[in-house]
């Protein structure tokens, strides 16, 4: 079946964004015949724009599960395949590497690389933009010099995170420089404290969401926070019994360490779309971990930061409403960007 022309379309102005051109060479990595449609536009986007392009498809996994997506992939132990997708300039991951060596191994090789396994219509609705880059890479600079990050909230957060170890990630929707990932669309920017250096309380309030259980929160859970683990998961609705029980089911302690911390500046982003939508399952869901001033806490793995945890437990959790400081500094007050260099158009 022919590509669809609309998707060639989108596909060739992310290409164009991420300066694909002539003499580039651009590889597509997929599973089976799983985003199959994707595979196909991308090839057609690169060749009009004077670029080569090949694609490396893997034979589909028997099953597909949650930890599949967490650095656990059917790439590993092909050398043949990874050794090609270090060649390219640039990796269309239409698999999932997030998380995991392989990706780790090929942008340490050079290549530029872009996970897109969104559905069509959210890879239009938030479609990246110069100016999303221009915000987060300003928020970049600001993270990057800061040596506390706090977190509070009317509802009783308030976390401290000691900084300067990982450094500062930043996703805003395509890339145009040598060895760096990003995520097509996306808008948010992230790090992690200094290994232990993170301790306190996170509430969680209606509305929050937990990204792996595709659930906004009913009912108030908190999180107790000592040393960069957590201790205590408490509450006595469904949402704390839910967190408990998914990730006791992992069972390795290494699931309840802090993670990444950071805020979401894409206004295309809707903090609704999970409640709207019936695709949510086919989704990662960064409309919720892009939503313009949500501050995204996580737990679980540190690989993408440069650390040692790669536990299959990966739980992205944006919190509305909150407030978050650099350095004592305001960056976002009750889900309001203070910076104007950062805020959106109208905001």
């Amino acid at each position: 079946m022919p590509a669809d022309p609309a998707m060639i379309a989108l596909f060739q102005d992310e290409l164009r964004l991420c300066k694909v051109g002539a003499g580039n060479t651009v590889a597509i990595l997929s599973e089976g015949t799983i985003r199959a449609d994707y595979a196909e536009a991308f090839l057609s986007a690169a060749a009009a724009l004077g670029a080569a392009g090949f694609t490396i498809n893997l034979a589909p996994r028997s099953e597909r599960t949650t930890e599949d997506q967490h650095g656990r992939n059917p790439l590993t132990g092909n050398r043949v395949a990874i050794e090609a997708l270090c060649r390219a300039d640039i990796v269309i991951d239409l698999l999932g590497l997030l998380f995991s060596a392989e990706q780790a191994e090929i942008t340490a090789a050079g290549a530029r690389m872009l996970l897109v396994v969104e559905p069509f219509n959210v890879l239009q609705t938030m479609f990246p933009s110069p100016d999303v880059r221009r915000r987060v890479e300003y928020g970049e600079a600001l993270l990057k010099n800061a040596r506390e990050l706090r977190v509070t909230s009317e509802a009783g957060t308030d976390i401290r995170y000691t900084l300067g170890q990982y450094p500062v990630m930043t996703e805003y929707g395509f890339t145009d420089t040598p060895g760096r990932w990003d995520h097509f669309p996306s808008g948010f920017l992230l790090t992690q404290a200094n290994d232990g250096a993170v301790s306190g309380t996170v509430v969680l309030m209606p509305g929050d969401i937990i990204n792996a259980l595709r659930r906004y929160v009913t009912s108030p859970v908190r999180l107790q926070v000592e040393a960069g683990r957590v201790t205590a998961i408490e509450g006595d609705g469904l949402d704390a019994a839910l967190l408990r029980g998914y990730i006791e089911s992992y069972r390795d302690e290494r699931a309840y360490a802090v993670s990444h911390i950071g805020w979401g500046l894409n206004e295309k982003a809707k903090w609704h779309h999970l409640a709207a939508t019936r695709e949510a399952d086919a989704e990662i869901g960064v409309h919720g971990l892009a939503f313009y001033g949500n501050v995204l806490f996580s737990l679980g793995p540190n690989t993408e930061l440069g650390g040692t945890n790669d536990t299959a437990c990966h739980m992205d959790m944006p919190l509305r409403n909150c407030n978050l400081y650099l350095d004592g500094a305001p960056i976002v007050e009750r889900g309001r960007v203070v910076p104007a260099e950062m805020r959106a158009p109208g905001y």
